[in-house]
């Protein structure tokens, strides 16, 4: 028997006290989004550090510009251990439409799921309440059996990750002496599949952005005034299509500074991932990747930036035909950004881009919607070696080492404010539905996340 054996051990026994703490987080509304929930938010707030609390750590409820942060400490075992922060949020997307889901969303039950596992149901399952629980519920296990932790542990849950961390880099800004440890470990990513597990080495920066064209000063009528007048509809198209060459690649000046190639040696393992997996674009009714040439969807999705339009509205698009020249048409559009590309560059660029595409007797709007960098683990980390063998000896298969597609905002924060890489490993599944109705996560993602946990503390701490 190993000295982590009796952790694992109580890990398991702990189970059922450790569902009914999640249950207690998932029936408390925390949306984010809706000031509504502004109480509910706080609810959850408190729970968490009362939790943390009585596990032994300093634990409190910060306020912020917004809704409230949880910041605990616990102690090593001597002043020069390692220090690790955790992060995880607490709020949830909201629940609508209601009417498709099969359980309410905020009263949460164990089930069977479409694979005959055992799943636990309700809102923030996956997103990301039992993934940061998961966490905690390896602490707790680990201070029951041993008296003490392997290392400095803090802890930082957020309340508003799900409408962009508004209140995160002011925060961050305010505490950086305070928050600052050796890594940040993160629990908001998900498994290659039901029996593999991941570490996911980069996530994705972002910057989101409005643009507002406006021409004339009243809509126009398309017979009196077509072939003459400046339509923004028609400049929003050229902007758009002018984003991207007939390779795919993104045509803004600077755009591709910082970025890097991905290593040949993990290319070749993303290629044999794509080989031996279904393809990518069936599951949503598409067969034609687009995007830079010759790249695998993989690296595609996991390492290069992109463009993407994400709205255009004007005119009129309600039933019937209006035969009118709208004053002013809007698009978002927005940047996912890898390795080291800065976001505020990138923002000038399209700015500069756009502008150069008005008319002169046009005139332009922009609207800020985040801009956060990319968060990039070096490849030959020794915590990423150390994590890769602890998760081995849980799961008895390699861990796949993959980038990420989206973005959390404060995980590129502690890279830029507090200099820390991050450590990012979750138990969700690609069937877990986050976002959607019928949120659920898998009992057994709760459970060996948790074992997982307790390696890989154990593996990192040495």
């Amino acid at each position: 028997m190993s000295d982590l054996d009796p952790v694992l051990a109580r890990a398991d026994a702990n189970l059922d006290t450790s569902l009914e703490t999640l249950f207690d987080l998932v029936r408390i509304p925390s949306i984010s989004t809706d000031p509504a929930h502004a109480g509910d938010c706080r609810r959850a707030a408190q729970l968490l550090a009362d939790y943390l609390t009585s596990l032994g750590f300093d634990a409190s409820v910060r306020d912020t510009t917004g809704h409230p942060m949880v910041v605990a400490h616990h102690e090593g075992p001597n002043p020069d251990s390692p220090h690790f922060l955790f992060y995880g949020h607490y709020d949830v997307q909201p629940v609508d439409p209601l009417n498709l889901w099969t359980t309410p969303p905020f009263e949460p039950s164990i089930g069977v799921g479409a694979k005959g596992q055992k799943i636990i149901r309700g809102r923030g399952t996956c997103d990301d309440k039992a993934q940061l629980l998961t966490f905690v519920e390896a602490v707790r296990a680990y201070k029951e059996v041993q008296g003490s932790l392997p290392a400095r542990i803090s802890i930082i849950f957020e309340g508003e990750e799900e409408c962009g961390s508004p209140s995160a880099r002011p925060f961050l800004e305010a505490n950086k002496d305070e928050l600052k440890a050796d890594y940040v470990l993160v629990c908001d990513t998900g498994m290659w599949d039901d029996d593999t597990p991941s570490i996911c080495a980069g996530l994705r920066g972002l910057v989101g952005e409005e643009v507002r064209i406006f021409a004339a000063n009243h809509d126009l009528h398309s017979g009196g005034y077509g072939g003459i007048a400046a339509n923004p509809l028609h400049i929003i198209g050229r902007i758009v299509a002018g984003l991207h060459d007939e390779d795919g690649r993104v045509t803004l000046p600077g755009f591709y500074e910082g970025v890097e190639e991905t290593p040949a040696d993990l290319k070749a393992v993303w290629d044999g991932l794509e080989r031996s997996m279904p393809h990518v674009l069936d599951r949503v009714g598409l067969s034609i990747p687009v995007g830079e040439k010759n790249r695998s969807m993989l690296e595609l999705n996991w390492a290069r930036p992109t463009a993407e339009v994400n709205g255009i509205s004007g005119g009129y698009a309600g039933e019937g035909f209006k035969t009118v020249i709208p004053a002013e048409a809007t698009a978002k559009i927005s940047f996912r950004l890898v390795h080291r590309q800065d976001p505020l560059k990138i923002r000038e660029s399209f700015r500069a881009y756009v502008r150069s595409k008005v008319p002169a007797d046009c005139r332009v709007e922009f609207g800020e919607h985040g801009a956060a960098p990319a968060v990039q683990m070096p490849f030959d980390a020794p915590i990423l070696d150390k994590a890769k063998k602890a998760l081995l000896a849980e799961w008895s298969k390699p861990a796949i080492v993959t980038g990420g597609g989206g973005s959390i905002p404060i995980v590129g924060d502690f890279r830029t404010i507090l200099g820390m890489n991050a450590l990012l490993v979750g138990w969700g599944t690609a069937d877990d539905r986050g976002h959607s109705p019928n949120e659920k996560y898998n009992l057994s993602s709760f459970q060996k996340g948790i074992r997982g946990w307790v390696r890989i503390l154990d593996a990192i701490s040495a």
